[in-house]
């Protein structure tokens, strides 16, 4: 196995840790995750900011598995379908676990979960006719986006919050509309593909 599966196998094990400390219910084990005050008014829990770090470790690993794998010549079709899976794994996961603790709109991780689905079916509806179509500059830009957006939200949007302006959140919410933008471009692009012979 070469370095960037190795890489990406990782992230997956990072995201599964992430989880894993999101959704078990700790206090009913006994265990209960330090909180600290910020600035006088900020209560921030332990836990998030565990989630944070982890989870910018494993976005860094994210860009650095496909630069390598590009660079080096390395690109195979197990690196491909298991770079997917970590995505989704890691970044629709804590959406939807954001959601559930309240730090954003349930509404976001449906819609790009829903997303996800129609440009995945697009991509491999073009892909067995022999189009592939390459990733465009707004779903770049949504990446980047979402990636900040959740790495602001587990750090509370600090240092943002304390000027009252929620950037993580806003991050988020352009992501989300850059998502739809974006599985529009992959309709259009793929359009053909779906013409009845």
């Amino acid at each position: 196995m070469n370095l960037p599966n190795k890489l990406t196998l990782g992230r997956i094990i990072v995201a599964i840790i992430i989880l894993i400390l999101l959704m078990i219910p700790w206090y009913n084990l006994g265990i209960n995750f330090p909180t600290y005050i910020v600035a006088g008014k900020i209560m921030v829990d332990l836990k998030f900011i565990i989630v944070g770090i982890l989870f910018v470790l494993a976005a860094l690993t994210d860009f650095l598995d496909g630069y390598i794998a590009r660079s080096r010549n390395l690109v195979t079709d197990f690196g491909k379908v298991m770079d997917a899976i970590a995505d989704k794994v890691l970044v629709n996961g804590l959406l939807i676990l954001l959601a559930y603790n309240g730090f954003i709109s349930i509404a976001i991780p449906v819609i790009i979960i829903t997303r996800d689905i129609f440009v995945d079916s697009f991509k491999m509806a073009s892909g067995k006719k022999g189009k592939v179509v390459a990733a465009s500059f707004t779903g770049k830009a949504k990446t980047m986006c979402m990636m900040i957006g959740i790495a602001l939200t587990c750090f509370y949007n600090l240092p943002f919050e304390l000027i009252g302006i929620n950037v993580g959140y806003a991050l988020i919410i352009i992501a989300t509309v850059l998502s739809i933008i974006s599985a529009c471009q992959y309709y259009y692009n793929t359009k053909d593909t779906f013409k009845a012979k």
